[in-house]
C-alpha cells in the first residue's frame, strides 16, 4: 500500500528532484508530475480522496484565495517556498471537487545559451519601442522567455519596467532598471483596466502577461505606438496566425485601421514550442521568428497575410528570421530530435516530412 499524500510540500519537493514542470492534484488518482511533457504517477503515494486533494490545494491558499475559488470556481495565483522554487497554481472545481495544478518558476532566470535562445530574440531587449509578442501553447516556455528579455533590460537598461502578470510568475530585484510588477487580482483588477493608466506611471517597458480581450489589445498597440517598449503573450502557432488572431478580435469596420497600427508597432513575433529530446534528457526549443521588414509590413496593411511565410523566407539571411519547420529541421539536422518528434511538433506536417526524408536519404 502506498502512503497518505499529506504534505503538499514533500509532493513539491519530489516533483523539483524529478525535474518535472507540473503537479497535478485531482481526486481519485494518485498525485502525477509532467517530467519532459510526460505525465507520471507518484506511485508511493495512494489515490487522493476528495478531502486530501482539497486539503493539499488549500494548504497554500489565503482566505481571499479560497473565497475566489468557491465564487468563481477556479483561481490563479503564485507562491514561493524558501530553498525550493516558485510555483504557478491554478485550483479548480471538476466533479465537485478542489483539484489542482501547480507549475515550477525556478528562482533563477535561465541564461538565453541555456534556454536554446538564438541572438536574434535577445535583440529584443535593446529595442526603444513597439511590440514584440511571445506566443505558442501553455508550456511552450513563454514566460521564461520573457522572463529572460526582461533581466537583459533590467541589467542593461536604465529604464522603468511595469509587469502586468495573472499571476506574477519570475520576481526580479532592481538593477539599472526599476521593476514594479502588479498582479492581476490582488493590485489590479484586470488587464485592460491597468493598461488604462499605466501612462501616468511613466513607463519604458511594459509586460503584459497576455492579451486576452479587444480593450487589452487596443491599449498594447496604442501604448507600442506611442513610443514604448510592449512585450505580450499569445496562445498562437505561427506569425501569421499572430497576426491574423490580433486583426479578427476588432470589429470588421475597426480592422482595416489596426492593420495599419500593427504593421507600425510590431517589432517582432516569436512562435515556440519545446520538442523531446532524442537522447530522453528533457526538451529541446524549436522557434519561429518574424522581424517585420517593409515587405512584411505592407502584407500586413494589405491584407495579404498568406504570404508573410514567403517574405519570412526571402528575408531570413539579412534578419534572422526562420519559420517553424526550418527550426524543426536544424533540430533534427543536429541529431537533436527524432523524426517522429518533429513531425509531432509541426503545424505544416506534409512540407516539413519532404525537408526531412532529403535528409534521411542523403545521410543515406
Amino acid at each position: 500500500m502506498g502512503k497518505v499524500a499529506e504534505d503538499l510540500i514533500e509532493l513539491l519537493e519530489l516533483l523539483i528532484n524529478a525535474k518535472g514542470s507540473d503537479l497535478h492534484i485531482t481526486a481519485g488518482a494518485k498525485p502525477k508530475v509532467r517530467v519532459h511533457g510526460e505525465l507520471l504517477d507518484l506511485d508511493e503515494f495512494e489515490p487522493l480522496n476528495p478531502s486530501d486533494a482539497q486539503n493539499l490545494c488549500y494548504s497554500v491558499m489565503t482566505e481571499l484565495q479560497r473565497k475566489t475559488l468557491e465564487e468563481d470556481f477556479d483561481v490563479d495565483f503564485s507562491f514561493g517556498i524558501q530553498k525550493l522554487a516558485r510555483f504557478r497554481a491554478n485550483v479548480y472545481i471538476q466533479r465537485g471537487t478542489v483539484a489542482g495544478a501547480f507549475r515550477v518558476i525556478p528562482y533563477e532566470i535561465p541564461p538565453f545559451e541555456e534556454l536554446g535562445i538564438p541572438p536574434v530574440v535577445q535583440g529584443f531587449a535593446k529595442l526603444p519601442k513597439g511590440l514584440v509578442l511571445v506566443t505558442g501553447p501553455t508550456g511552450s516556455g513563454k514566460s521564461t522567455t520573457l522572463a529572460a528579455l526582461i533581466d537583459k533590460i533590467n541589467k542593461e537598461r536604465k529604464v522603468h519596467i511595469i509587469t502586468i502578470e495573472d499571476p506574477i510568475e519570475f520576481t526580479y530585484k532592481h538593477r539599472l532598471a526599476l521593476i514594479d510588477q502588479r498582479e492581476v487580482g490582488s493590485d489590479v483588477k484586470s488587464f485592460s483596466k491597468a493598461l488604462k493608466h499605466v501612462m501616468r506611471q511613466d513607463p519604458d517597458v511594459i509586460l503584459i502577461g497576455e492579451m486576452r480581450d479587444l480593450e487589452t489589445i487596443q491599449a498594447a498597440l496604442t501604448v507600442a505606438e506611442t513610443g514604448h517598449l510592449v512585450f505580450a503573450t499569445l496562445h498562437t502557432n505561427s506569425a501569421p496566425e499572430t497576426v491574423n488572431r490580433i486583426i479578427d478580435v476588432f470589429p470588421p469596420n475597426q480592422q482595416e485601421q489596426v492593420r495599419t497600427q500593427l504593421s507600425v508597432a510590431l517589432q517582432g513575433v516569436v512562435c515556440q514550442t519545446l520538442i523531446k529530446r532524442k537522447d530522453g534528457k528533457g526538451r529541446v526549443l524549436a522557434m519561429e521568428i518574424m522581424i517585420p521588414n517593409a515587405a512584411i509590413r505592407n502584407l500586413i496593411r494589405e491584407n495579404k497575410i498568406p504570404q508573410i511565410y514567403s517574405a519570412m523566407q526571402m528575408g531570413q539571411a539579412e534578419s534572422g528570421m526562420i519559420t517553424m519547420n526550418q527550426s524543426i529541421v536544424n533540430l533534427y539536422k543536429r541529431g537533436l530530435i527524432t523524426y517522429e518528434a518533429a513531425l509531432e511538433a509541426s503545424n505544416d506536417k506534409k512540407t516539413l516530412q519532404r525537408e526531412l526524408d532529403k535528409i534521411r536519404y542523403s545521410r543515406g
